[in-house]
């Protein structure tokens, strides 16, 4: 038995749970039990932007946005849970004309807390619950210390980050089922 942490991208999960699942809400701590299956788990890292909000926001803005917070402190109350949040910027718009949102100091924290966790030898193995090849760099620190990484993906992923991990998890519906969320909690 060893030691894991776990590393949730939110917005890549919630992608993942709206195009797949049809916007399957999962049990957060039954979800990081599984994943952590015998191991001990040292922290689930959750990683996410709190929703835009125009200045001043709109009522569906403000709706939108305390729906979120209670998501996250729902999260927080969860034992060995810890949150953390970037920024989500308005850059431009896209093609159909909807504004582009870009989520912002989310992939660095996620790098930066996998890359200190490794040298400090606090796990042996990574949990990456994502698809971005930005991960990249950390994966490659983090496993030149030792640690197994393995990655948790749906449908959509970067085959290069599929490649650099040692073991890949297929979010599918089995697994979706096993963790969906009955009741209110997180």
């Amino acid at each position: 038995m060893g030691r894991v942490a776990i590393f949730i991208d939110g917005g890549y999960l919630d992608k993942v749970l709206a195009t797949e699942y049809g916007m399957a809400r999962l049990d957060y701590a039954e979800f990081s039990r599984v994943l952590a299956g015998s191991d001990e788990t040292l922290r689930t890292y959750y990683y996410h932007c709190p929703p835009w909000q125009g200045n001043p926001p709109t009522q569906e803005e403000q709706l939108r946005f305390s729906g979120k917070e209670r998501f996250f402190e729902a999260l927080r109350s969860l034992p060995c849970f810890e949150v953390r949040l970037g920024r989500l910027e308005r850059r431009g718009v896209n093609d159909d004309g909807s504004p582009n949102f870009v989520q912002k100091r989310v992939d660095i924290q996620l790098g930066v807390d996998l890359v200190q966790l490794s040298v400090k030898h606090r796990i042996e193995r990574a949990v990456l619950v994502t698809g971005d090849s930005d991960f990249l760099p950390a994966v490659y620190a983090a496993k030149n210390e030792g640690v197994r990484i393995d990655l948790v993906h749906g449908a959509q992923y970067h085959y290069d980050l599929w490649q650099a991990c040692d073991f890949r998890i297929g979010l599918d519906a089995a697994l979706v089922d096993r963790v969906r969320r009955n009741g209110h909690s997180a």
